[in-house]
């Protein structure tokens, strides 16, 4: 008995498989995109960049017209803003203002746009937050999933 037959379930069942010579290869592969460049598929950073970008925008604008109303209200416009704004950008240009800083866009997976009541659903998604964060190898979190959507490099 070795030590790595111990201490295998510490590094989680996804390297004990690759071990094991079970190759996941790189996200969007089974979609059929590329590793790298654009059109692949956007990694978790720029992603989270991408939504930091978004909220502060929302915070900054909010925190701008807003600075009479109490804690509450202010807290609910940046919500609001914040959702407005994913809602209205993704509509008319495939990406949010976070996004199109970061080089990244939301696609259905034929590479066209989302229709606006995809985009409504999936900015719905997003601020339940939980479906956000549950995603699959590829990348796809259960809010891209429920409207066939992929976020991908734009360049």
């Amino acid at each position: 008995m070795e030590r790595k037959d111990v201490s295998s379930w510490l590094s989680g069942p996804k390297e004990t498989l690759e071990q094991q010579g079970v190759d996941f290869g790189y996200p969007g592969e089974r979609l059929g995109f590329p590793q790298t460049g654009v059109a692949s598929v956007a990694r978790p950073g720029r992603r989270l960049v991408a939504l930091t970008l978004d909220w502060f925008s929302a915070l900054f604008i909010a925190k701008a017209f807003g600075s009479s109303m109490s804690y509450t209200q202010n807290s609910w416009l940046v919500l609001e803003l914040f959702a407005l704004q994913i809602m209205v950008l993704t509509s008319l240009i495939g990406s949010s203002f976070g996004q199109q800083i970061m080089g990244i866009g939301v696609r259905r997976l034929d590479g066209q746009r989302l229709t606006v009541p995809a985009v409504i659903l999936r900015t719905l998604l997003i601020l339940l937050v939980v479906p956000a964060v549950i995603y699959d190898r590829d990348g796809r979190g259960l809010h891209d999933k429920a409207v066939g959507s992929v976020v991908q490099r734009i360049r």
